[in-house]
């Protein structure tokens, strides 16, 4: 469903464009919305599809075996919606803030059984008590629901007619609510655990179009953690899970249909 939903905000975008690219190019159409982009302060709504993966650095030991990655992630589609604040700072220049709720489920794999060859112990890891791992102790399905506080700088060339391109990067703050981070369960009791707060940066390229009444932006962003999710397991867990992972970074890129 959620895939399905993906694709069409995708296509409703290529079919805005298109339609809109054939009204605007007649010269003696009227400009729409003349002013609208004189105003200080503006605002708006959007809403969302996107393609989320994570970026995994392996610990060198207990997260490969020779040329193999024991640790797989699965990519998912979703969705989202927020509200747009800007502020004008100039005729290129705007100042965006953009609020919104995004929702993701992920999949991990964890085919880290082979790890039992460390069971004795290390001169840098206690030795453990190997269990043999279950389907249900190899998949993670883990889902999240982000609040996503992007502050964007935006770019914007000079109106064609009814339409305007755009670049814009920024920083986001975001909050993980089903982190499960302050959970003492770890995932020796199926409960995968990531941090709660967490910092991003942003890049999104889109054109705007002028309607009568409104103003439409079909746009891409991608966005891309700079912190560590991982939420290290307990002390007295195997090196299945958590400890097979240095880093654990999401990325996601999103199709934006803003309406302001």
């Amino acid at each position: 469903m959620n895939k399905f939903l993906l694709r069409a905000l995708v296509l409703a975008s290529v079919n805005i464009a298109v339609f809109a690219d054939a009204q605007f190019r007649t010269r003696n159409r009227m400009d729409k919305l003349e002013d609208f982009d004189e105003q200080k302060f503006s605002w708006g709504f959007y809403l969302n599809g996107n393609r989320l993966d994570y970026r995994i650095v392996l610990h060198p030991r207990y997260g490969a075996e020779g040329n193999q990655n024991l640790v797989k992630s699965k990519e998912s589609y979703s969705f989202g919606a927020g509200l747009i604040t800007k502020w004008r700072l100039n005729d290129y220049l705007d100042l965006r803030l953009e609020p919104g709720l995004q929702f993701a489920q992920r999949q991990l794999t964890f085919n880290t059984q082979s790890n039992d060859q460390y069971a004795a112990g290390t001169l840098t890891n206690p030795p453990f008590l190997p269990i043999p791992l279950t389907e249900k102790d190899k998949v993670r399905e883990i889902k999240s629901t982000l609040v996503d506080v992007p502050v964007l700088l935006e770019l914007h060339g000079q109106r064609w007619y009814n339409s305007r391109p755009y670049i814009a990067a920024g920083v986001n703050y975001i909050v993980n609510l089903q982190s499960n981070s302050d959970s003492e369960d770890d995932n020796m009791q199926q409960v995968f655990r990531s941090t709660t707060h967490n910092f991003a940066w942003s890049a999104e390229l889109g054109i705007q179009f002028y309607f009568n009444k409104f103003k439409l932006t079909p746009a891409v962003r991608g966005t891309f953690f700079m912190n560590n999710e991982k939420v290290a397991d307990n002390a007295n867990t195997p090196p299945y899970w958590a400890t097979a992972m240095s880093t654990l970074q999401t990325r996601a890129v999103m199709f934006v249909l803003k309406f302001e």
